[in-house]
């Protein structure tokens, strides 16, 4: 279970809080919606559940395990909400080896599998794929990582009804092997998976 307990962030740049006293407790099985408009802290609350942001106050626990920011990113994935601005491979084989000092065939293809890329052509370069492939390749690149908590920050965004709809199937295959949040302004496309729900609200998480 990953629990957050009054976490509080308020970078020099900004007049006011972007976080204060946020609760927040996650159940296996269940996908953990985030809902806010633009601007809310979404963004900067996955960043910080990850590792790549750090708060002044407040406590971050895995199974009652405080974690420190070093922990938190080897716990977790973080997919971007436009992943194509961190690709670093020149191409998609690449782009799935880095990080990885012996990825077998075997995983590759398994992986790929698991997000529906099994046909892709792994020497494309992933600013050639279309926005779903890129998200779905993006959420590859994490799940090869085996991280224990997926975080996805606007994960439908920008995506056609098709696409947005096997990205949401996807996740919902996801869900029982990984703690899953996704922060959005589109909760109601979550509506038929198995989800508990929150705004982001003046900094803290209100359950709706």
């Amino acid at each position: 279970m990953l629990s957050l307990k009054n976490i509080y962030y308020h970078p020099s740049t900004a007049e006011k809080p972007i976080l204060r006293d946020l609760c927040l407790k996650t159940n296996t099985g269940k996908i953990t919606i985030v809902r806010g408009p633009s601007g809310s802290g979404k963004t900067t609350l996955v960043e910080i559940i990850s590792g790549l942001s750090e708060y002044q106050k407040g406590t971050i626990t895995w199974f009652n395990k405080t974690l420190n920011a070093r922990q938190r990113r080897w716990l977790c994935g973080l997919v971007f909400q436009f992943p194509e601005r961190y690709f670093l491979g020149l191409s998609v084989a690449q782009e799935l080896r880095l990080g990885h000092k012996k990825l077998t065939t075997e995983e590759k293809i398994s992986t790929l599998k698991k997000v529906g890329l099994i046909n892709l052509d792994l020497n494309k370069p992933p600013e050639s794929l279309s926005g779903g492939q890129q998200r779905r390749l993006a959420i590859a690149v994490q799940l090869l990582r085996n991280p224990k908590v997926l975080l996805l920050d606007e994960p439908t965004a920008g995506l056609d009804w098709s696409v947005r709809n096997g990205i949401i199937e996807l996740l919902a295959k996801l869900k029982d092997k990984q703690t899953i949040l996704i922060v959005t302004h589109e909760p109601e496309l979550f509506k038929d998976l198995n989800t508990e729900n929150y705004e982001l609200h003046d900094g803290r998480l209100i359950p709706q």
